[in-house]
């Protein structure tokens, strides 16, 4: 009994350890390989693909279930496939315009406009005095960061606004989605990603990016395209993206929603932490200051989220089917765990 005990403890232990590494280093990696392979919308179709074949092939080999594809299911998912692709598009430029540090803080900002839009069109309660005062803090903590960023620039902070407005956007939408479509976890990592690269050409026309790609290619190898330090990144980039969204799912299944949230939580911390240590693109330590108070007013938002819903015993049985005991009103990390750049984030 101890023997079988000892082993679903280090079973647990690697996969929480595993979600911390990949999700505390998927930004800084993303940030790495926007810097080194300056084709974003691309690199995100690369990740698309990645990841759209690493569920279907781990599915064939009945590692995991996923929905089939189906035109009719393709068809209603469609419009949040449109979404989670600009979230995706918004958080690349952001990445590509600004340092890791001006991520994390927008992202972390995001249960401002949640809060906001859930009471406003999913006729949710007001929120409690005490998620006002986290909302509060995230705010203080945000405004204090940008008011000293030495960084700033108008193209970098456009791409942060409509980043956060897309991403607040697809996180209640897609919430939406989960309740009515009844998808499985698999079924909607499929979906999002299979849709998301079928959209992919048609950014790429709209920007103009396949110029820049198709003169990369006619450029003998002297281009970024084809140097080795752009393949190593995208390829980490692409595995780490299917990484988070495995270790994810698994994690939040082994361990309860509290422990999960407070894991997600630490690799903020620690992403701040690995993105100080390895390179110079990073806040000052007024600005880092800030960042944290945005992270810790995060965490006090997810306790009073967390004290109020957890109230009523009773779920809809769609997002029961849905989400397998997952918690889908964590905010923090579910663009990472979609299969792809999630994050770019951390998702």
């Amino acid at each position: 009994m101890s023997t079988i005990r000892s082993k679903q403890y280090y079973a647990t232990s690697s996969l929480v350890v595993g979600y911390a590494l990949c999700s505390s280093l998927l930004a800084v990696i993303n940030k790495f390989a926007i810097t080194n392979f300056n084709y974003p919308g691309l690199l995100t179709a690369l990740q698309y693909l990645t990841s759209t074949l690493g569920v279907w092939i781990l599915g064939k080999f009945g590692f995991l279930h996923h929905d089939p594809f189906t035109f009719e299911n393709a068809k209603k998912f469609l419009p949040a496939a449109f979404v989670f692709y600009l979230a995706i598009f918004t958080n690349t430029n952001l990445l590509r315009h600004a340092n890791v540090d001006t991520f994390i803080v927008f992202r972390s900002c995001t249960p401002l406009l949640v809060a906001v839009a859930d009471t406003a069109f999913r006729k949710q309660p007001c929120p409690s005095k005490l998620t006002y005062l986290a909302l509060v803090v995230i705010l203080g903590g945000a405004c204090g960061y940008v008011a000293t960023d030495s960084g700033f620039t108008l193209t970098a902070y456009s791409w942060a606004l409509a980043y956060l407005v897309t991403i607040t956007t697809e996180m209640v939408y897609i919430k939406h989605m989960v309740t009515n479509l009844g998808l499985n976890t698999w079924g909607f990592v499929f979906y999002n990603n299979l849709l998301s690269l079928m959209m992919a050409p048609l950014f790429w026309i709209i920007t103009g990016e396949y110029v820049e790609v198709f003169i990369a290619m006619g450029s003998n190898g002297k281009g970024d395209l084809f140097h080795p330090v752009a393949f190593v990144a995208v390829a980490l980039s692409c595995v780490f993206g299917l990484l988070i969204s495995f270790f994810g799912f698994a994690a939040r299944k082994a361990i309860s929603a509290t422990a999960f949230t407070v894991t997600g939580v630490v690799n903020k911390f620690l992403t701040v932490a690995i993105n100080v240590l390895i390179w110079d693109k990073h806040a000052s330590p007024f600005g880092l200051g800030c960042l944290l108070l945005t992270i810790a007013g995060g965490v006090f938002y997810q306790q009073s989220v967390t004290g109020v819903t957890s109230a009523p015993p009773q779920r809809d049985s769609a997002v029961s089917k849905q989400d397998n005991g997952n918690d889908h009103d964590n905010y923090g990390d579910s663009d990472e765990e979609k299969g792809m750049s999630g994050t770019f984030s951390s998702r």
